[in-house]
C-alpha cells in the first residue's frame, strides 16, 4: 500500500487538520508516514501546500515528485490546478468548488471549472454550503476529507476513530461535529 497525497489551499482553511487526521489513521494502522513541512504562508489568506506520504513500506523522502501524487485534496479550486502537474495519470483531485479570491487577478471560475473537468478522476464539492446547511460551519475541511476517503484508500471507520483521537481533548461537541462532517462528505461524493 502506498498513497502520495498533496494537501493544498489557503492558510486558515484547515489543511493541517486534514493532514493530522489522515496521519493519525495511518499511524494507528502501523503504516509508515512522512509529511513535508507546510510550504507557503500558513497565515490566513496565504497559499499552503503539504506533501503527505503513507506506505506499508519504509518511505525515504517526504517530497512528492511531478506525476507521482495519487490524490490532491484542495480546499480551493485554483490551488488544485496549481498542483495538477504532480498528479499521476490515475490520480484523484478532490476539491472545494468555492473560490477563495485572495489575489486581484484570480482566474475566471468558468476557466477553472473547465480545466478541472479535463481531469480523469475529480470530485468538486461545495463544502462551504454543505457545512452551513448541516450546522457544521467550522468543519468544511472534514467534509472534504470525507469526500476523499475512498480515493485515499483508508477505511471510513479508521478516519472516524482518528477524528475522535485528534479532537477528543476539545470536547464531545467538536468530535461530534467533525464525525458528522466526515459522513456528509462521504455521502456527497457518491
Amino acid at each position: 500500500m502506498k498513497t502520495d497525497i498533496i494537501l493544498c489551499g489557503v492558510g486558515g482553511q484547515g489543511i493541517l487538520s486534514i493532514a493530522t487526521i489522515i496521519g493519525e489513521a495511518a499511524l494507528n494502522e502501523n503504516l509508515y508516514i512522512k509529511q513535508a513541512e507546510v510550504h507557503g504562508m500558513s497565515q490566513r489568506g496565504g497559499d499552503v501546500q503539504s506533501n503527505l506520504r503513507i506506505s506499508s513500506d519504509p518511505i525515504h523522502s517526504d517530497l512528492i515528485g511531478k506525476g507521482q501524487a495519487d490524490v490532491i485534496i484542495s480546499m480551493e479550486p485554483m490551488e488544485a490546478l496549481r498542483y495538477l502537474p504532480f498528479l499521476n495519470e490515475n490520480g484523484w483531485i478532490i476539491t472545494s468548488s468555492t473560490p477563495f479570491v485572495n489575489i486581484p487577478n484570480y482566474p475566471d471560475m468558468e476557466v477553472i471549472k473547465a480545466d478541472l473537468a479535463k481531469v480523469k478522476n475529480v470530485i468538486v464539492i461545495d463544502i462551504e454550503q454543505l457545512a452551513k446547511d448541516n450546522g457544521v460551519p467550522r468543519s468544511a475541511n472534514v467534509i472534504l476529507l470525507g469526500a476523499a476517503q475512498k480515493a485515499l484508500g483508508i477505511e471510513y471507520d479508521k478516519l472516524e476513530a482518528a477524528i475522535r483521537r485528534v479532537f477528543g481533548r476539545k470536547g464531545e461537541a467538536i468530535v461530534d461535529a467533525n464525525i458528522k462532517a466526515l459522513a456528509i462528505g462521504r455521502e456527497a461524493q457518491k
